[in-house]
């Protein structure tokens, strides 16, 4: 069900009651054009954030309780909990990722001085790895800086929010999904360098061609999958490679560097991790250069070799999503066609040409049903700007 804004702060007042006036935000979930699995690797990405996203309703409170509701999960109904308990609990659920920030807020010495109730309602689709959560941290950073008027940058809110998922959550990410999040930009990607936070907007100019995001309807839960264990081998990786060449992080090795040094190695899969690592890197750095070349053509190029790099030597695709990069690869006036975000199930993103779209969906819906039984969902996307108040 969809919403409007003004249904939003209708239903906050029917749940919290009408004393004192209610504040709007938004933060956007975001697609990873390439660059996967580079981020805490040392490398580059180029995310854009989305239009779809993270809406969120907050009021200050005078005393210490917060109240969470949200309307993706209304047989939660109302969550009640404490600023004196800011802990994670399994039967928390969704809410231990607002109170994981709030939880990070207090560790960096932002107090917060009283509690909130908060109204959260989000249309990006569930375990489509278009960073729900990334975008419920970021949401929240923002709304909790303005209640209480603390001074923050929007990249140090992205900071938080990966700190929170980090040492909160238990999931290992990168900065990449907040960082989005936050300092998106209208019909631009971020070219970001993971290792220092340098960043610029590229104007992602596709005159004939539209950006579409394929839901392969597997669901994954990176904190329960083989995420953290592919962060662990490639800081195996890297500790080996340490041993014969003066680096900090696998991104700051070429390919040819990586071939030259790659039998310190010890371990054959850590290895294959590495040369992803490397290589993608590589990879979203001539995406980049091709692009602000109008060379929409050999981006997509690239975006294919991604594909088969996550397959093969990352190992972080699985059936639905090869199945799903394959039938995309066969149809004409598609540039490029990829798995995108953490992986394990989760979406592909391709670069159609425009009068192609239709029979794209067609198509790949059509043979992605009978060769695995689910029904993909497709949404021809937008680039939108980071998060902001909306009031």
């Amino acid at each position: 069900m969809e919403f409007t804004l003004a249904q939003l702060k209708e239903k906050f007042t029917e749940l919290f009651g009408n004393d004192g006036e209610p504040k709007l935000y938004f933060a956007p979930g975001r697609v990873n054009l390439i660059g996967e699995h580079t981020d805490y690797n040392g490398g580059h990405v180029f995310p854009c954030a989305l239009t779809i996203g993270t809406y969120g309703v907050i009021r200050k409170r005078e005393d210490r309780t917060i109240r969470f509701y949200s309307l993706n999960f209304t047989n939660n109904g109302i969550i009640t909990t404490s600023l004196d308990d800011l802990v994670p609990n399994e039967a928390a659920g969704w809410t231990n990722y607002p109170k994981g920030v709030m939880w990070t807020f207090e560790k960096r010495g932002y107090h917060l001085t009283a509690g909130a109730d908060i109204l959260i309602y989000g249309d990006i689709p569930a375990g489509s790895g278009l960073s729900s959560s990334a975008s419920l941290e970021v949401l929240t950073g923002l709304m909790l800086r303005d209640t209480f008027g603390f001074d923050i940058s929007m990249i140090d809110l992205a900071l938080i929010g990966q700190y929170s998922e980090n040492n909160f959550n238990g999931m290992n990410c990168g900065i990449m999904d907040q960082f989005a999040s936050a300092m998106g930009k209208k019909d631009c990607a971020i070219f970001l360098d993971t290792n220092t936070l340098n960043y610029e907007y590229a104007p992602v100019k596709l005159p004939d061609a539209r950006i579409v995001i394929t839901n392969s309807k597997v669901k994954h839960s990176l904190v329960s999958s083989a995420y953290n264990d592919r962060r662990r081998e490639s800081e195996t990786a890297l500790k080996d490679l340490q041993t014969v060449v003066d680096i900090k992080t696998l991104g700051d090795l070429t390919e040819a560097e990586f071939e030259a040094h790659k039998d310190a190695i010890k371990d054959p899969v850590c290895r294959k991790r590495a040369k992803h690592a490397v290589y993608e890197n590589q990879r979203t750095i001539h995406a980049v250069e091709a692009l602000k070349n109008n060379d929409i053509v050999t981006f997509g190029k690239l975006i294919n070799e991604s594909h088969v790099s996550l397959r093969d030597d990352y190992e972080t695709s699985c059936k639905e999503t090869d199945i799903l990069a394959e039938l995309a690869w066969a149809v004409p006036g598609v540039y490029g066609s990829r798995i995108t975000g953490g992986g394990f199930g989760g979406c592909t993103v391709s670069i159609v040409k425009t009068d192609s779209i239709d029979q794209f969906i067609k198509s790949v819906g059509d043979a992605y049903k009978e060769k695995t039984g689910h029904t993909a969902e497709f949404y021809v996307v937008d680039i939108g700007d980071g998060a902001r108040s909306l009031d």
